[in-house]
């Protein structure tokens, strides 16, 4: 496969030339790409990177993915205007391993080198970790764009996160990396790298960059932190919806990210349905994109209960807090229960109801609807 092939929708591809000599090394590139394991879900814009992963593959080369547990525990601060929590050890674990797994939707499994980062930064000794920091300048450092509003604004940046571009870096060393992917975002975080490759006497990776999509909000970059995501492990029905609610907008960019195809010449409506049915045919099959568009057809468009509603036990008392009794049935909170009925946002039967305590006997084998896509059917507990 040409260069070309690969670079196909790429935003940067540096240094120039580059990638076109590492192919003339006649041997198949150590291709890598690093994966946050902050959330458990791959969404469709993280799908991107991974899909110009699996092209690399299937042209011989050697996907190397990365697990950054390690790094994570830090907190990648790139776009950030303050530092990220960091989570709970297990929650990383957890989430990694979730992760790495719905990568193989996009990656052959095969062919496939799956590391994680605590491997070799784990093991850094203290003396190790102050040769890492020599490979840098402060001054160079304070070049990246939200390090240096940051600075400017007087406001807090910590030594960790200061660290967190040479960790990422050493990754680049560790695994011996001919190439780097990332999205735009991770453009300094890449070029971090080539520098202190060179800095141990390697030969620099190739940099490669692909663009970021934006999220359902159309608004920020799709990011799970944000909420402005679709899952690729979502389930057909809320893929479908989802992909339904991005403003009219940001349809050309996710046609040609999302759906792999220039935007068809249609009314924004017809278009995006025809869009959520590209989504979920790709990631879920074309007999579960027809069930989507007819769950969403018949619950979001002609507001009907779906076919098939879960059930939910009775609290106990007579009559029930309805608050508590949605809470309970969709895990929201009390006061989200309560604001949703107060804006006339639950019916019951078909109808809006606002009364906040609703006697037993009403809400026993009940349809609530709860917002437009939430459904539940209430029972006496057995």
């Amino acid at each position: 496969m040409s260069s070309d092939a690969l670079t196909m929708n790429a935003v940067d591809v540096l240094p120039a030339g580059g990638l076109e000599e590492k192919l003339k090394l006649g041997r198949p590139l150590r291709v890598k790409l690093g994966i946050d394991p902050t959330g458990p879900d791959i969404h469709i814009g993280f799908a991107v990177v991974l899909e110009k992963l699996a092209a690399f593959q299937s042209a011989g080369h050697i996907a190397v993915l990365i697990v950054g547990d390690y790094t994570a525990r830090i907190g990648d601060p790139s776009g950030r205007s303050k530092e990220r929590p960091v989570l709970a050890d297990d929650v990383l674990d957890a989430n990694a391993k979730l992760f790495a797994e719905q990568a193989f939707k996009i990656l052959d499994r095969e062919r496939t080198e799956i590391r994680f980062n605590s491997e070799w930064l784990g093991k850094l000794s203290y003396a190790e970790v102050v040769r890492l920091t020599r490979t840098m300048t402060v001054a160079r450092l304070l070049e990246r764009d939200d390090f240096a509003q940051r600075f400017g604004a007087n406001e807090p940046i910590s030594l960790s996160e200061l660290l967190y571009p040479l960790m990422q870096a050493y990754d680049s060393v560790a695994v011996e990396a001919d190439v780097e992917l990332g999205g735009t975002d991770q453009l300094y975080n890449l070029l971090a790298g080539r520098d202190v490759m060179e800095q141990y006497g390697m030969p620099a990776q190739i940099v490669l960059t692909t663009p970021l999509l934006v999220g359902t909000d159309g608004v920020e970059k799709m990011a799970k932190s944000r909420g402005n995501y679709v899952g690729i492990a979502d389930p057909p029905a809320e893929q479908f919806g989802k992909t339904m609610s991005i403003p009219d907008e940001a349809l050309p960019q996710w046609w040609r990210l999302a759906g792999g195809a220039e935007p068809p010449a249609s009314e924004p409506m017809t278009s995006k349905l025809a869009l959520a049915r590209t989504i979920v045919t790709r990631w879920h099959g074309a007999e579960a994109a027809t069930g989507a568009e007819a769950h969403f057809t018949r619950v979001v468009r002609a507001g009907q209960a779906p076919e098939e509603v879960g059930e939910t036990a009775l609290p106990d008392g007579d009559p029930v807090h309805l608050p508590a009794a949605l809470a309970s049935a969709f895990g929201l909170s009390t006061s989200e229960a309560r604001r949703l009925i107060g804006q006339g946002g639950v019916k019951l039967g078909g109808e809006v109801v606002h009364e906040l305590d609703v006697a037993r006997e009403v809400l026993r084998d009940a349809t609530v609807q709860a917002g437009k896509r939430r459904f539940t059917r209430f029972r006496e507990p057995s």
